[in-house]
């Protein structure tokens, strides 16, 4: 019992990596298909899920296309209850799911102003306001899930999908030099430092673009390792 899942350039597409990562980090078994978010093939590559159109997309071993990270999400939990995709308390579960919805939804000032690149940090940017903004509530809700499991090493204890929603969220505050305090740096630098996400870039990384689609004006310098 097999999923495909369609993603785009792992250097680049940070809802591809969420929807890598609920296959990857939970154990269901997979083969990832590349589609051609960047070389102008994403069309035709998507035609046979039709209406799909966005990546990720997945095909269930029946033959079901699912579009949309958190129709995924949602279908794999209900597929795979024993995999521990949510927290098992139900308030944390709601609350996994609350972040979840909002990341999905909302955050545009950071999304529009730091697209998601693996390759370098930047170290001079400058965010605005809205990013601020962003970024706090950010971290409110960081803190929010951390009172369900204030030990643990993931928001809600174990790693849970809302970790994964917010994968490509620590990818942007280390690539762009982001200011959160010391508790979101540190979540930040176990998300670096997780075997997965390290799978998932370096393999982006075998990639050269040439050239590279972001970060024009900005002083590249290189990626955070974690220690």
């Amino acid at each position: 019992m097999t999923y495909s899942l369609y993603i785009g350039d792992r250097t680049f597409s940070s809802w591809s990596l969420r929807g890598w990562l609920m296959l990857e980090k939970f154990g269901l078994p997979y083969h990832a298909q590349l589609v051609g978010l960047y070389d102008g093939t994403m069309a035709d590559d998507m035609a046979p899920l039709a209406p799909a159109r966005l990546v990720p997309t997945l095909k269930t071993p029946e033959g079901t296309v699912i579009s949309d990270s958190l129709a995924i999400a949602e279908t794999l939990a209900e597929r795979h209850p024993d995999a521990g995709l949510w927290p098992t308390d139900p308030v944390a579960r709601a609350h996994a799911r609350w972040l979840c919805a909002e990341m999905h939804a909302g955050f545009t000032a950071l999304r529009n102003a730091c697209p998601m690149q693996l390759e370098h940090r930047y170290s001079n940017f400058e965010p605005g306001a809205a990013v601020l903004k962003d970024l706090a509530r950010i971290q409110e809700l960081w803190d929010m899930a951390r009172t369900h499991a204030p030990d643990g090493p993931w928001l809600f204890g174990s790693y849970s999908l809302a970790d994964v929603f917010y994968a490509p969220v620590a990818a942007r505050i280390a690539g762009y030099s982001l200011p959160v305090g010391e508790t979101a740096q540190a979540y930040v630098a176990r998300h670096l430092a997780d075997p997965a996400f390290k799978t998932w870039r370096a393999t982006g990384l075998k990639t050269i673009y040439d050239p590279f689609p972001y970060g024009e004006g900005l002083s590249a310098a290189p990626w955070p390792e974690p220690l």
